[in-house]
């Protein structure tokens, strides 16, 4: 079962031991999950991503870099996989600091093997969701771009609350010609509902 949920999910292990890096390979490996190990953060950044969903282990004592830097480094590069952190010199002001820039979950060693099992499906899953909804936004911003200009305007403002009336008075047009212009703009955004277009119209609305 694990296999065929997982079977596209990568765990990069970054590790300097030799013999964890294959531990945890071995690990992952018996429930379905492709694991790819690094000795530094370096080989880490120099091998390129995959765009597959996964999570990334990482180190607390790494011998080029601090893997709570190294973490850092990761959100301003970009790199969005979820973090598990592990350390067999762990403190509670380490364990905070990742766990308040996104880890997962926070792992002392030797930890027992169902204990990162379970960090890394979390952390996978919380991925697979962040793609997902992603992937919603994509589709719903392509389809807002075949939206006529009118459309265009008649959807915010009937997702913004007014009558079509009113949105008719503002646009100088007939109520008529509004109903047709929502009409369509429901049909190419996939609406069922006006509530179905009022979600999709703040779910592409540019934040900030």
């Amino acid at each position: 079962m694990l296999s065929q949920i997982n079977d596209k999910a990568i765990v990069h292990v970054v590790d300097d031991d030799a013999s964890m890096r294959g531990a945890l390979e071995g690990l992952f490996d018996s429930v379905g999950l492709d694991a790819h190990t690094y000795a530094t953060a370096r080989d880490f950044l120099a091998a390129g991503l995959a765009d597959k969903p996964g999570c990334i282990v990482i180190d607390i004592r790494l011998p080029d870099m601090n893997g709570l830097d190294f973490q850092a480094q990761l959100i301003d590069i970009g790199v969005r996989l979820p973090v598990v952190m592990m350390t067999g010199y762990g403190d509670i002001t380490m364990s905070v600091r990742a766990m308040k820039r996104g880890a997962i979950d926070f792992l002392p060693k030797p930890f027992h093997d169902q204990d990162m099992l379970d960090a890394v499906m979390a952390a996978i899953e919380r991925d697979r969701q962040r793609r997902t909804v992603e992937g919603d936004i994509s589709q719903l911003q392509q389809r807002f771009g075949t939206l006529s200009a009118r459309e265009l305007q008649v959807m915010q403002l009937v997702t913004a609350g007014k009558m079509n009336k009113q949105v008719a008075n503002d646009l100088g047009i007939s109520e008529i010609t509004v109903k047709i212009h929502r009409g369509a703009a429901m049909r190419k955004m996939g609406a069922k509902t006006l509530a179905d277009l009022v979600r999709m119209a703040e779910a592409v609305k540019p934040k900030g």
